[in-house]
């Protein structure tokens, strides 16, 4: 992985090409690990996949990632939160075939984009994906799971709505020492206020009594994950609605990708986008993503989690990267640890949830305020009501077997818009 071309961080405790001792590299890996261990799990449970292959699909994904990017940049990759939608109804409709077809079709368009900008460079994506369509869309991923966070928290039977004061009351524990984890922490340990926020509720829900333990006691220490490979646990067969649902949302994704290598580039002194090149960047990323739907994982993108953890460790090695990865794929074949996972109950992962999704959401409002946009334009204000209208309130577009959920439908229609739209409305005109 050595580049003898490229310089040396001198503000780097390890470099990017920096190989650590090996007692070193355990300690170092594992700490890496730790920091995406918390949410690269909390997806899959919320799906209802098996969080063991999510471990093994994000640290594949990670070495997929470092091997096309030549390893030169060290990003970790784990589960995606912007498909937690669009899976959940894949999953309640056609399980998870269509997932993972869902999923390979996204690391396609990453690849198609790639292609793409190696030929005639990047700057199509400004026009299509401006600020005031990513934000809001991006504010509808987090905003439209709300709604769900909130039954989870409340009904111990949510077929019937059966409230249960226990649920709220570990719901609301739980998001609260998740804030404050998030707000009086710091150092490494204030990179881990989603993993210490889970352990924690999960703690006060064992109070309440609320966890199923046989669950850990009856698995074994050494078990598979439960793969779904295609061919071989099930026949594959075209999901148009997987399709039109999950590829959309790619795009936006691409957006959280860009955002992560200019805050990489800063921290480690280097231009990602010119060496290896955007084009290679996210090619890993979409071979990622097509490596976690073929084994049965969630897709997978870049972590801001992996930025915090280099920007206050210093170590910037791929080294310790690629060795989260493994680690990842080793922790996923620990069956104790699936059934320990698998064991949370509701409220805790909605306590979680309450700050993640509105997290999330808040990044789409913080992306329209930083870039400063106008909303005495009419143009921008009918772009934001269209995307968060038909993005929350659920609306989907079906003609015969094809389908774009609300997440896609609110995206497209909103990239349409900045399109077809004048820039000035004729009342607007002097």
């Amino acid at each position: 992985m050595s580049d003898k071309t490229e310089f040396k961080n001198p503000d780097a405790v390890l470099d990017i090409h920096d190989v650590p001792k090996p007692a070193q590299w355990l300690g170092l890996s594992l700490q890496h690990l730790f920091t995406m261990f918390g949410a690269t799990v909390l997806v899959p449970i919320m799906v209802g996949i098996d969080p063991g292959i999510a471990l093994v699909s994000s640290g594949l994904g990670t070495l997929v990632y470092l091997t096309v990017t030549k390893g030169k940049i060290p990003a970790y990759l784990g589960s995606s939160f912007a498909f937690i939608a669009a899976m959940k109804m894949l999953m309640k409709t056609d399980g998870y075939p269509a997932i993972a077809q869902g999923a390979m079709t996204t690391g396609l368009v990453y690849l198609v984009v790639a292609l793409i900008i190696k030929k005639i460079g990047s700057a199509w994506l400004d026009k299509i994906l401006p600020p005031i369509v990513v934000g809001p869309v991006v504010m509808v991923i987090g905003l439209g799971l709300a709604a769900n966070a909130a039954s989870n928290a409340m009904y111990s039977d949510a077929a019937n709505q059966v409230y249960d004061f226990k649920y709220v009351a570990v719901a609301l524990i739980t998001l609260g020492l998740t804030i404050f984890f998030n707000m009086y922490l710091k150092g490494f340990l204030g990179l881990l206020p989603i993993l210490l926020g889970i352990i924690s509720g999960y703690i006060v829900a064992l109070l309440f009594g609320i966890v199923d333990v046989d669950l850990i006691k009856n698995a074994p220490w050494f078990a598979l994950p439960n793969f779904e490979v295609p061919f071989i646990q099930y026949e594959p067969k075209l999901y148009l609605g997987a399709i039109t649902t999950m590829a959309p949302i790619a795009f936006v994704t691409m957006t959280e990708h860009f955002g992560h290598l200019m805050v990489l580039n800063k921290l480690t002194k280097r231009n990602f986008f010119e060496n290896p090149g955007l084009h290679k960047t996210l090619m890993g990323d979409g071979l990622a993503q097509i490596v976690a739907g073929f084994v049965g994982g969630p897709p997978v993108t870049s972590y801001g989690e992996n930025i915090g953890v280099l920007a206050i460790t210093r170590v910037h090695s791929v080294f310790v990267i690629g060795g989260a990865g493994v680690l990842a794929i080793c922790l996923g074949f620990v069956g104790k640890l699936s059934a320990l996972i698998l064991s949370i109950p509701n409220p805790v992962i909605s306590g979680i949830s309450f700050v993640l999704f509105g997290v999330i959401a808040a990044s789409g409002l913080k992306i329209l305020i930083e870039n400063q946009v106008d909303f005495d334009k009419k143009k921008n204000l009918l772009i934001v009501s269209v995307i968060l209208v038909i993005g929350i309130g659920g609306l989907i577009f079906q003609v015969g077997t094809f389908t774009l959920s609300a997440m896609a439908l609110a995206t497209v229609l909103g990239i349409l818009l900045n399109l077809i739209l004048p820039e000035t409305s004729r009342s607007e005109e002097n």
